[in-house]
């Protein structure tokens, strides 16, 4: 409650104590006479009744009334309403007046003050002298009560004025709230007084609506802005109310801010030199005295009866920021001017009556509350909540406040930030917790609205109508009551002769009226005013007003992306990356999004608060850095020195030992560091957060319901939250409590003072604390606009203390200086924030105690950074090493070595034809591994960028390593180099760095030697890396009898040793290991359990005599191998067959080299004809070299001729078979009965062949004779061939073979002439032999076979070819003349091709021979080189099935492995092959196979991928597929029958087989997607050399992850760039820049079906599927298009192959790019296709094996999969239906279900075991609407019914009879 009124005073007119003419107020009673405690009487109100200077009048004027505003040293304000009527003068006041009438006249004639008679008294008549009755009060409700006491003293009321004013005095009303309260003051009245719902809103009245109508919209904004800028504003009119009510009315617009300076709404004359005072003010002159207010030069006056506003030229007013102005003063208008809309309308609607003067005024203040709302808005996002006990202490941090609303360049709110106002506005509305009032409604909730009713007129004055509603309201809570009622004196009662004066009061009435009412008071309880407080809402974050594009700095996302992109590189080591992009970086860091970004980015590199740099990562940091804060003002509004604060601490450099050098120390030269402000605003920002996170943390002794709350919020409470919550709990704390939380408060603080201060000092002081010209500035020598011009761009702390220095200008100073600068610097500060925030003095002491302390150990430590720092080299030359990855099992044998990769003259490491930058020479280093040599690095050409350089090659492949001395681009000669160069074409040509030193290459020479060449197969890697599963093996139980294979084979080896050599042959019997033993370990302790028994007659060798059980289980073990298995599918015979003497097969199966006696190097299980005796062909082995006697590997399926392989005949051998006629004596030679045992083989070999066992007469050609071999002198030799030679007559074969231009009319391109060639008569059997054996030898005509002896090239000359192959294709420096023509040449001299050219002749010479029905013995050299190479060729050419996957794999195995050619041989695998060198023929083969694949794209199943494939790892020695040179040498390691035998855990592929099945699984990588062959197409490749292109696998070369070949360190294809960064808003690119010089172009750029099968998997793992297998896919696309392709959907699908490609270009050989382009897809579509007649067996055979290959990836029960499918089961009760995918599982005895085809985990199983019946079921509700009836069954068991229902009825019932029958089975 309150006082209605405090002091009621009566002044009156008294004469001048010095005699002046002018008289003076003289206070002639006061009530009470006593003050009062709380309200003291104020001083100076005599002044302020007569505002003009008490007069006299001659003539009586009616009585005035103003209220006069008086304001105390407490800022509170006390309204004096002053009541002035006039009574007759007493004599002498006339006396008086009259001594100075003369001054009077004089001043009149002067201009001077108006008298207000407006003429001179005259001395007669009589004179009126002023009274004026004055009621302080601290309400503005005093209007009515003046009058009434005015109305009983004129009308002579019989009340008496003492109780009158007793009451007046002694009534109390409620502050606010909304209150109403009927008084009478005891003379007849009633007067109803309502106070505001709301104390903080202020007033107003018409005050507002008056001002504008006065002044007009333009004066009165400008008037706001000057108020709200703290300037001058001075109201003139000749009304005193009139300039009260102006300047309420401005104030009211002020609102929610309080105006704090002079506020005098009516100011005496006696006072006018206030206006000269130096601060803002707003005052009221009576118009009178506009003369004195000429002068005033900085004072902005509104003439309020003129309707002007004058601004002086020196006074700058800033209006307001845009669009704000501009909205304003239209809605202003609007509100003014109702019609304003409508006046232009042709037709305008009835008007609407204008709002009432009250409502408009409020309409008006309405506009200003918006317009503060709209400035305001998100203001407590920027309020720093310092203390919240015991009294909150907030302060606003106004930088970020005008950098995030986007106005750091405007004027009127910077200044109306810094003003004064706000401060208060800060103070009072910053409390979280208080009441709250429309302001704060509007601020939060409304600024959506606002904003987006911008450009609506209708809707924004309609939210103006709202506002004004309340504010209305908030003055008058209730409508005007009728019986308001005071008397008031009648009309010109002033004029009646008053019957008495205003009579003296009698004082003792009115202070016993007082005295009563106090006693009353004090009786009653406190009327204490319940406040409703709450927390206050903080709205939506804030946004800028105006969404201005920075010109030319707008980011775009592209600008970010750059930003991040380099610093990724900088973090990821790639520098010369970063250098590229470091110009665009600091140009995009001209705008605030990308200075934003770039703070963002580095704090993730922060971890635990450090962050080690190397040098040059250190450089680029601190150069973003500076670049940064380069354009940060000294407010640093946008908060970017404030989130790089933390990150100068964090980023630091080992110089050395101890020795750490921040960045801070080269980022101080920037005005933001010397701005208090700032430092302010940061200490603040911190200060919150720790006191925030004080009270965040649960207290145990909180009630747990508080706890719950807390733990219920989603978003953790904000501050001002945390504040409200604490200020709401304060009044119910204890004492002790209270007290504890203050001190942990000011503890917080204090501690976050002493960081500060070590931040400081961090910033301040220089790292030469001699020079420092920013420290002199801040210690006021310098000028402070320069100090933002420098930019550290140097990592080199040492320069940047000489820019320091050179920028200077100053003389060198003190270190004390500088320190002293400094600590006076912190010490300001310290006492600032610690005052603010209510430090206690004693810690503010100390303090200031440690702040020196502080700075100088600072500077002791800087001392010692500076001095490491001008050590450091101008450059770092060292990037960091990069690690490369490594196989599993693979280990680092050295560790990186710093080297140089030099260009090896490749060009496309150099940049070159292909385009691209030039990436070599490279710096980085080289690892040494068990597998393998790797360099990983980046190319030292800054140009080039950050590409990782990776080049690497298996150990194993190594050929050559040679020394070199390079002197590379780089300053320091590199004194020791290498050069090495493996035969899988890659070539290392690296320098060594200085810090390796000779010695450490030295050591890198003697490591690589050691690996390259193991003394023992075992330490190659493909034995090293897996043998960790020997150690530790439990013993075998004693009750296993059977031995294991390992045992087995080892046995095997001891006897074979034995027998080897002997005349006669040792049988040895040993029982294999049974199945179910194999998987079991080695007993390591056990004898040979094998007995072996000798015999003396060589006939034990036959089979007649039979095998013995242990023979045949042995035996079976060799039957699994691939040989046999390819011999079954060619219908060669079985080992059965052989065993059961089938007399009508021609040849046999036989085990007579099982124990590896006769031939070391051929499998256990050969094909013999069947007429040969085991006993004979050890005698016949001699014969051949190497004791490789003939032996069948391949019939053909159509004409059934046989291609046999052997060694070459022995010299002695040959000469006995042709020579001797007769047979052989018993007295011969063992050599002549051997020749005689091999021409009987040959023979029997002969009558074996269907074609020519029965026929009679010679069957050889004709004119064989060694006539014409004289004459040619070349015997077909392949070398000449095609060179020489004319058209004979008589001809022989051997020259028509070999040499095919004498045979008729050449066939283009080295193609063979048509197959009727041949002349009818030919020999059964083609010996092809080598030259040089059949010297001089005659064959006899008699005989049914044909030698055709050829000169083939030996392995030596492939070794020597090879090596300049080599070297034509890595050349190991760059070539002399650049260009083609040099690469031609020397790839010429190779004679590589030639040699790919005699191969495939003669593979196609033998394809002729055996198609046209004569069988061919390949039998050149040692039967293992150049005979493996023809034979593989020819099975290839001539058989489909080795064109599959599949088939492929048993032609290496059968013809390569099991023949025994010589892989650790040739591949100088061991130390002691180490000087044979690396002889390349299964690359050459590889070679070959690529050719044929080029000329046949549809005929292969595999890619050519897998062709490099297998001649990089046959080379690698990673898989021990390509390991040793024979089984036997297999067996003895245990290696043959260990995939079968022992099964192993999780562990790396051992066999390169096994590993291509795994990937091929997973990615079609492998597959040809063109292959679509024909039905038992042999193929015949043109040959010529015109005709083969250049392996691609010698040429092509990946630097940016090495050979593709080891899948596991393959990086995969690039990830979409849109799901690198899913949280950025900016569109990202699909483009990516593919090199051909650098990346994998196959793998960058899939082909179409490998990109449709990727994008298919990643739609179906999106869509939460599993992925099906992609060769699934593939098959049912195939099977799709070959349905389409039928015209009726049936019958025989025709070849979409033969209407486009003529069949004789397809058997001669079809590149693709001559064949029509568009067929290409459709082609390749169709792989199953088969003509109209039936595939052969062998086709079926392929097609079976392709598909296994290629099988669905079954699950663990795969092989109990009896019948499965998808059925629809309708789930339990009320549960929908739902397709499945169901397994009947016969051995299981279970029906189990997945949820789709490809789920590995069981969902749920049916046991059939439970099963009582399977009935025909009946469609429920939610079944499937387009299933018959039929399809419904149900399966009953003895818990419940399962209901099912499949696709159609068929299924149906074939789903109830399989179930059935699993019952019956049961």
């Amino acid at each position: 409650m309150a006082r209605l009124a405090d002091y009621f005073v009566l002044v009156a007119f008294g004469p001048h104590p010095r005699g002046s003419g002018e008289g003076q107020g003289q206070i002639l009673q006061r009530f009470p006479e006593k003050d009062w405690e709380d309200n003291p009487f104020p001083q100076g109100i005599e002044l302020f009744c007569q505002p003009s200077g008490w007069q006299l009048c001659p003539e009586r004027s009616p009585p005035t009334f103003f209220v006069a505003v008086l304001t105390d040293i407490n800022s509170e304000r006390h309204y004096c309403a002053c009541l002035t009527f006039w009574e007759p003068a007493e004599p002498t006041q006339e006396a008086a007046s009259a001594e100075d009438a003369a001054d009077g006249e004089e001043e009149l004639e002067d201009g001077g003050r108006m008298r207000l008679s407006p003429s001179a008294p005259a001395p007669a008549s009589q004179l009126f002298a002023p009274k004026t009755l004055v009621l302080v009060s601290r309400l503005d409700h005093t209007e009515n009560s003046l009058g009434l006491i005015y109305t009983v003293h004129v009308e002579g009321l019989d009340v008496s004025l003492e109780s009158v004013i007793g009451n007046l005095l002694t009534c109390t009303i409620p502050l606010a709230g909304g209150s109403q309260r009927t008084i009478s003051l005891g003379a007849g009245d009633r007067q109803v007084i309502q106070t505001p719902l709301t104390d903080s809103l202020p007033v107003s009245c018409c005050s507002v609506a008056l001002l504008f109508r006065q002044l007009g919209i333009t004066n009165v904004l400008c008037l706001f802005c000057a108020a709200l800028t703290e300037h001058k504003i001075l109201f003139l009119s000749r009304s005193y109310q009139r300039l009260a009510d102006a300047c309420r009315g401005l104030l009211a617009l002020l609102f929610p801010l309080r105006y704090s300076f002079t506020y005098v709404p009516i100011l005496p004359a006696q006072l006018l030199e206030v206006l000269s005072t130096p601060t803002p003010f707003v005052i009221g002159v009576h118009a009178a005295f506009q003369a004195e207010t000429q002068e005033l030069l900085d004072v902005i006056i509104a003439d309020l009866d003129g309707g002007t506003v004058t601004v002086p030229e020196c006074v700058h007013i800033p209006p307001l920021p845009e669009p704000l102005q501009s909205q304003t003063h239209s809605v202003l208008s609007t509100v003014l001017d109702p019609e304003l809309e409508l006046a232009d309308l042709a037709f305008p609607p009835p008007t609407v009556p204008a709002s009432s003067l009250k409502m408009q005024d409020k309409e008006l203040r309405a506009v200003f509350l918006r317009l503060f709302a709209q400035l305001l808005q998100g203001y407590r996002w920027c309020l720093h909540i310092v203390r919240i006990h015991p009294e909150p202490v907030i302060r606003f941090h106004k930088a970020a406040f005008l950098g995030q609303r986007g106005l750091v360049e405007d004027d009127f709110l910077m200044k109306v930030l810094e003003g004064m106002a706000f401060a208060g506005f800060v103070s009072e509305r910053g409390v979280p917790y208080r009441a709250t009032d429309l302001f704060d409604e509007l601020v939060a909730h409304e600024v959506a609205r606002m904003r987006a009713d911008e450009s609506h007129p209708q809707r924004v004055l309609r939210h103006v109508k709202e506002l004004a509603e309340q504010l209305y309201k908030n003055e008058n809570p209730y409508p005007a009551v009728a019986m308001h009622k005071v008397q008031r004196p009648a009309e010109a009662s002033h004029l009646r002769r008053a019957p008495r004066p205003f009579p003296r009061l009698d004082e003792g009435t009115v202070q016993w009226i007082v005295d009563q009412a106090m006693a009353k008071m004090q009786g009653a309880p406190p009327a204490v005013r319940a406040e409703r407080r709450s927390t206050v809402p903080s709205g939506p974050p804030m946004t800028a007003i105006l969404e201005r594009s920075s010109g030319l700095h707008a980011n775009s996302a592209r600008r970010l992306e750059v930003v991040r992109n380099c610093i990724s590189y900088v973090f990821e080591g790639k520098m010369l990356e970063a250098k590229k992009l470091l110009p665009a970086v600091l140009r995009a860091l001209k705008g605030r999004a990308a200075r934003r970004c770039l703070t963002q980015e580095l704090h993730l590199h922060v971890q635990q608060n450090r962050a080690v740099l190397d040098h040059q990562q250190f450089d680029f940091v601190v150069r973003m850095m500076n670049c940064c804060l380069q354009d940060c003002t000294s407010a640093d509004e946008h908060g970017i020195a404030a989130a790089l604060l933390p990150l100068v601490t964090a980023f630091c450099r080992k110089l050395s030992p101890g020795v750490t050098q921040f960045a801070y120390s080269c980022v101080q030269e920037h005005v933001v560091w010397s701005t208090p402000q700032f430092w302010e605003a940061m200490f603040y920002g911190d200060v919150q957060t720790h006191v925030r996170a004080l009270y965040l943390e649960p207290p145990e002794d909180r009630p747990p319901t508080q706890v719950g709350e807390a733990l219920a919020q989603e978003e953790p409470p904000s501050a001002l939250d945390v504040a409200s919550e604490q200020r709401r709990l304060w009044p119910t704390l204890s004492r002790a409590k209270q007290q504890e939380l203050v001190q942990k408060e000011e503890s917080t603080v204090f501690s976050q003072a002493i960081h500060y201060a070590s931040r400081m000092s961090y910033l301040l002081l220089p790292l030469d604390a001699s020079k420092s010209r920013l420290l002199r500035e801040r210690a006021g020598l310098g000028d402070p606009e320069s100090a933002s011009n420098s930019l550290v761009t140097n990592s080199m702390a040492g320069s940047v203390a000489e820019s320091y220095d050179t920028e200077s200008g100053f003389e060198d100073a003190e270190t004390s200086d500088v320190a002293g600068a400094v600590v006076r610097f912190i010490n300001r500060f310290v006492d600032k924030v610690c005052t603010e925030s209510g430090v206690t003095s004693d810690h503010l002491k100390g303090l200031h105690v440690m702040v020196p302390d502080i700075v100088q150990m600072h500077i002791e430590t800087l001392e010692a950074v500076h001095r490491e720092s001008r050590r450091l080299p101008p450059i770092q030359k060292q990037p960091k090493l990069l690690r490369p990855r490594l196989l599993p099992g693979e280990e680092c044998v050295l560790d990186g070595l710093r080297v140089y990769l030099l260009p090896d003259g490749r060009e496309e490491g150099a940049g070159g034809s292909a385009g691209g930058p030039a990436l070599l020479p490279a710096e980085g280093a080289v690892f040494l591994t068990t597998y393998r040599v790797i360099f990983t690095g980046m190319p030292t050409d800054p140009l080039v960028g950050e590409q990782v350089v990776v080049r690497a090659f298996p150990v194993a492949a190594l050929t050559k390593e040679k020394r070199i001395s390079v002197q590379t681009h780089v300053d320091q000669f590199l004194q020791d180099g290498l050069q090495l160069r493996a035969c899988t074409f890659q070539l290392l040509r690296m320098a060594f760095d200085e810090e390796v030193g000779s010695e450490g290459a030295e050591l890198f020479r003697k490591q690589l030697h050691r690996l390259r060449y193991p003394p023992d197969i075992k330490g190659t890697f493909a034995f090293a890396s897996g043998a960790t599963h020997t150690p530790g093996r439990p013993g075998r139980a004693a009750k296993d009898k059977g031995p294991s294979l390992r045992t087995l084979s080892r046995n095997l080896m001891k006897n074979a040793k034995r027998t080897i050599g002997r005349q006669h042959i040792t049988r040895k019997k040993y029982s294999p290991p049974s199945w179910e033993h194999r998987g079991q370990p080695p007993a390591e302790d056990q004898e040979d359990e094998i007995a072996v028994s000798e015999e003396a007659e060589p006939s034990t060798l036959t089979p007649s005599a039979g095998l013995k059980p242990a023979d045949r289980l042995t035996l079976s073990s060799l039957v699994e191998r691939a040989c046999c298995r390819d011999y079954q599918r060619l219908g060669l015979g079985t080992l059965g067959s052989s065993l059961s003497r089938a007399k009508s097969e021609p040849f046999r199966v036989s085990p007579v080299n099982r124990m590896y006696a006769i031939c070391r190097s051929y499998p256990g299980l050969l094909i013999v004809p069947q007429s040969v005796q085991d006993n004979a062909l050890q005698r016949v082995s001699r014969c051949y070299r190497q004791n490789r006697f003939p032996v069948v590997c391949w019939r053909s399926g159509r004409s059934k001729a046989v291609l046999l392989r052997s060694g070459g005949l022995h010299g002695k051998g040959v000469v006995g078979l042709f020579k001797a006629q007769n047979a052989p004596s018993p007295g011969q030679s063992q050599a002549d009965s051997s020749s005689l045992e091999q021409e009987k083989y040959l023979q029997a070999v002969v009558s074996a062949m269907p074609r020519y066992a029965d026929a009679s007469g010679r069957n050889t050609l004709s004119g064989f004779s060694s006539a014409h071999l004289g004459s040619h002198g070349k015997w077909g030799s392949i070398r000449v061939s095609g060179r020489s030679g004319g058209p004979g007559v008589g001809v022989d074969v051997g020259s028509r073979l070999a040499g095919r231009d004498v045979l008729g009319p050449p066939q283009p391109n080295g193609a063979p002439p048509d197959s009727g060639f041949l002349r009818p008569q030919r020999a059964a059997l083609y010996i092809i032999g080598d030259k040089a054996q059949l010297k001089g030898v005659r064959p006899d005509p008699l005989q049914q076979w044909e030698l055709v002896p050829i000169e083939v090239f030996e392995a030596r000359q492939v070794k020597a070819s090879f090596k300049k192959l080599l070297k034509a294709c890595v050349p190991g420096c760059p070539a002399a003349e650049p260009g083609p023509a040099s690469y031609l040449r020397s790839l010429e001299d190779s004679e590589w091709l030639t040699q790919i050219h005699k191969l495939l002749q003669v593979s196609v010479l033998v394809v002729e021979l055996l198609d046209s029905g004569s069988s061919v013995l390949v039998s050149l050299e040692d039967g293992w080189d150049i005979t493996t190479q023809v034979v593989s060729l020819v099975q290839l050419l001539s058989d489909p099935f080795y064109r599959t996957l599949e088939g492929f794999r048993l032609l290496v195995e059968k013809e390569w492995l099991s023949f025994g050619h010589r892989f650790s041989h040739r591949g100088a695998h061991m130390l002691a092959g180490q000087s044979s060198g690396v002889v390349p023929i299964f690359l050459q083969f590889l070679d070959c196979v690529h050719q044929v694949h080029l000329q046949f794209p549809m005929e292969f199943e595999f890619s050519q991928f897998y062709l490099k494939f297998l001649s990089y790892h046959h080379a690698s020695r990673r898989f021990r597929t390509f390991l040793l040179d024979s089984d036997y040498e297999r067996i003895e390691l245990g290696l043959l029958y260990e995939e079968k035998g022992e099964r192993r855990g999780q562990q790396a592929c051992r066999s390169v087989w096994e590993h291509v099945d795994r990937l091929s699984k997973k990615t079609p990588v492998f597959y040809n997607y063109m292959y679509a062959p024909e039905d038992a197409e042999v193929l015949r490749p043109y040959s010529n050399v015109s005709n083969l292109k250049v392996w691609d696998f010698y040429t092509e070369e990946t630097l940016a992850e090495g050979p593709p070949y080891d899948w596991e360190l393959a990086r995969g294809p690039p990830e979409p760039p849109e799901e690198e960064r899913p949280d950025s808003s900016a569109p990202q690119s699909r483009r990516r820049v593919v090199w051909p010089c650098y990346d994998s172009r196959p793998r960058a750029q899939p082909d179409a079906i490998s990109r449709l099968l990727e994008e298919l998997q990643r739609l179906e793992t999106e869509l939460g599927r599993p992925p099906e297998r992609w060769k699934d896919t593939w098959d049912r696309v195939k099977a799709a298009q070959r349905l389409e392709g039928r015209p009726d959907g049936r019958g025989t699908p025709g070849s979409l192959l033969a209407s486009t490609v003529p069949h004789h270009r397809r058997s001669l050989g079809v590149y693709l790019q001559e064949g029509p382009a568009g067929s290409t897809l459709s082609l390749s579509l169709d792989s199953d296709q088969s003509g109209g007649s039936s595939a052969s067996s062998s086709r079926q055979a392929a097609r079976r094996s392709t598909s296994a290959l290629y099988s669905q990836f079954q699950t663990a029960e795969s092989e109990n999969r009896s019948y499965e499918g998808t059925l629809y089961k309708k789930g339990a009760f009320m549960k929908p239906w739902k397709a499945r995918w169901f397994v009947l599982d016969k051995t299981k005895h279970q029906l189990r279900y997945y949820d789709h085809r490809v789920d590995t985990e069981c969902k749920g199983v049916i046991d059939l075991a439970e099963v009582e019946a399977v009935a025909p079921g009946a469609p429920t509700m939610g079944a499937p609407k387009t299933v018959g009836e039929k399809a419904f069954f149900d399966v009953k068991t003895t818990r419940r019914v399962y209901n099912f229902c499949a696709q159609d009825a068929a299924s149906a019932q074939q789903w109830v009879d399989r179930i059935q029958g699993c019952l019956s089975d049961a």
